[in-house]
């Protein structure tokens, strides 16, 4: 069901949603603070909604105007069969900016939401992003066909795969006790570790349509990596949390390895902005959302060194 206003799926949070029509689709956001603070633009992450930033948010708010997205696909945004890729995710933010927040914006994602910080940092209006924080970015690791290191196949591409095809798209086959089946006999760390007896509020809220493009990798497409970062125009930080490589099966555990960070940095630093990196490899891959306090100090900090 393309349309997720017909999907009673949603819960109460503690902040109130709001919607916007960016014409393709209708656009779920929450925001926080006072509207004369600086503008902060959240991204969540793949199967993510903007409430994984909820507690994040009330801390930011001291000091910002936060916004927090469900990207299109996800949450109670609208959900658009055969249309997910980046271009069309950066796009949609692109028209959020413009008639949302109405000014300059710190953009700070998550996972592939770190991806499209970046693409907002390339691609946006001139004048839209003050900055790009990409919190832990599958840089490389999250294309088919890769430039540097692990591919999606040899990360978190198995898990995707079982998404497409126990969920199917648009929850067309809807079997998730044959999915945490599959998934606990899967040889990749990653999958086994996304097992549960009951469907978690945030996969309700996601179309599998998602990780089906990741896995046949039609959402990078026409978006290389390689080519991506060295377009970057913003200043930009990229947090790198707990990776290790699985020694029974070689794949990346993880976001990016240690050696598709430092590609991505080169290339980001060959168009002469300003890169900032932080190896934090105790914490989790959604830092934001399972230690908000050292996510907000993090973000604090570097948000302090941009030009107003």
């Amino acid at each position: 069901m393309a349309d997720p206003a017909q999907r009673d799926v949603f819960v109460p949070h503690a902040y109130p949603e709001k919607q916007v029509d960016l014409g393709e689709i209708t656009m779920n956001y929450a925001e926080a603070g006072e509207p004369g603070m600086p503008a902060v633009l959240l991204i969540p992450e793949q199967t993510g909604s903007w409430w994984g930033y909820e507690e994040a948010m009330g801390l930011l708010a001291e000091n910002f105007h936060v916004y927090a997205v469900d990207l299109r696909g996800q949450g109670r945004s609208s959900w658009t069969p055969k249309r997910y890729s980046l271009d069309n995710f950066g796009n949609d933010l692109v028209r959020f900016i413009a008639l949302v927040v109405k000014r300059p914006v710190i953009v700070a994602g998550n996972s592939s939401g770190g991806v499209l910080a970046a693409w907002l940092s390339a691609y946006s209006m001139p004048g839209q992003v003050r900055g790009a924080l990409c919190e832990d970015a599958p840089f490389f690791a999250s294309e088919l066909v890769t430039t540097c290191g692990h591919s999606i196949r040899q990360a978190a591409g198995p898990l995707f795969e079982l998404f497409r095809t126990y969920l199917g798209d648009q929850w067309s086959v809807g079997d998730w006790t044959g999915y945490c089946r599959a998934a606990k006999a899967s040889p990749s760390r990653t999958v086994r570790f996304f097992v549960a007896d009951e469907i978690p509020q945030h996969m309700r809220e996601y179309d599998p349509e998602w990780a089906r493009a990741f896995w046949e990798g039609t959402v990078a497409l026409h978006c290389p990596h390689e080519q991506l970062l060295t377009q970057v125009k913003t200043p930009v930080f990229l947090t790198h949390h707990m990776r290790d490589i699985d020694p029974d099966t070689g794949h990346l555990v993880g976001a990016l390895s240690d050696e598709q960070a430092a590609r991505a940095r080169l290339l980001m630093e060959s168009t002469g902005v300003k890169v900032d990196y932080a190896s934090v490899p105790d914490a989790l891959h959604m830092m934001h959302q399972f230690d908000p306090p050292r996510y907000v100090e993090i973000f604090t900090q570097w948000a302090a060194t941009l030009a107003a």
